[in-house]
């Protein structure tokens, strides 16, 4: 078996309670290197509690969690930033008066040195800014613009950007496109291909099925908690999905 063919992402019997409550039960499922996975599920269903598990702000109360080869402990995000794990989250989690390079190197910084004092490399930042916005061919105004004045659209193109940008081997999309209109999901959806085609594995999180089933390679349900069921998204449609998730059709 050669590298491409083992997963990039497994996660064995993961289980996590909050109290009583208990958010994942035994939930096994793979990722495969350099495709688009879909997790779909209603709310509630555990998909964002895995995720949180996944990119290191919660950690399994049993199970295992295996990133490209090796098994995980991630005690922080940033520890899954290093692995190689980058997440955007729905709300984007970007500062509207800080502008697009300031964002993308956000808690990143290029620093110089002079002997003991460490100066931010401002230039060196916008130049390597301009390298991620063009390589991705992100519809964005100039590196210095404020994102505040941005469009949905554009405001998501500079979070996957950021994403994509620092040697990631999986990025992670919390419903990318929900807020956005007919044309910029459009253009989402391109930046989100394009990821895939430089060799990225997506984890994405929708409640669109139209859009799950024309992106994704892989689909796995989610339902009070547990993973139900896994179907390459070839081989069913989007009424089988939509059964797995009422449980009107069991794995």
């Amino acid at each position: 078996m050669t590298e491409n063919d083992t997963p990039l992402l497994e996660t064995h019997d993961v289980s996590l309670a909050f109290g009583n409550v208990r958010a994942l039960v035994d939930v096994s499922l793979t990722l495969r290197r350099g495709e688009i996975t879909a997790l779909v599920g209603d709310n509630g269903a555990g998909k964002s509690t895995l995720v949180r598990c996944v990119s290191g702000i919660h950690r399994p109360q049993s199970g295992r969690i295996v990133f490209d080869g090796a098994e995980t402990d991630f005690r922080s995000p940033e520890d899954a930033r290093d692995a190689g794990i980058e997440t955007v989250h729905q709300n984007l989690a970007l500062v509207e008066d800080l502008t697009v390079w300031q964002n993308l190197f956000l808690n990143r910084e290029i620093v110089r040195r002079l002997g003991p004092v460490a100066l931010l490399d401002r230039r060196a930042m916008q130049a390597r800014a301009r390298e991620m916005v063009s390589t991705l061919a992100v519809n964005v105004p100039a590196v210095r613009s404020r994102v505040r004045r941005l469009s949905g659209g554009q405001r998501q193109a500079v979070a996957i950007c950021r994403a994509a940008g620092f040697s990631s081997k999986l990025v992670i999309m919390d419903e990318p496109t929900a807020a956005l209109g007919v044309q910029e999901t459009a253009r989402v959806e391109e930046l989100i291909l394009g990821l895939r085609d430089e060799g990225h594995a997506i984890l994405l999180i929708s409640h669109n099925f139209a859009q799950v089933m024309r992106l994704s390679q892989q689909v796995w349900v989610m339902r009070a908690g547990r993973c139900v069921g896994g179907r390459r998204t070839a081989e069913t449609t989007g009424e089988e999905i939509v059964a797995l998730i009422t449980g009107a059709l069991s794995n």
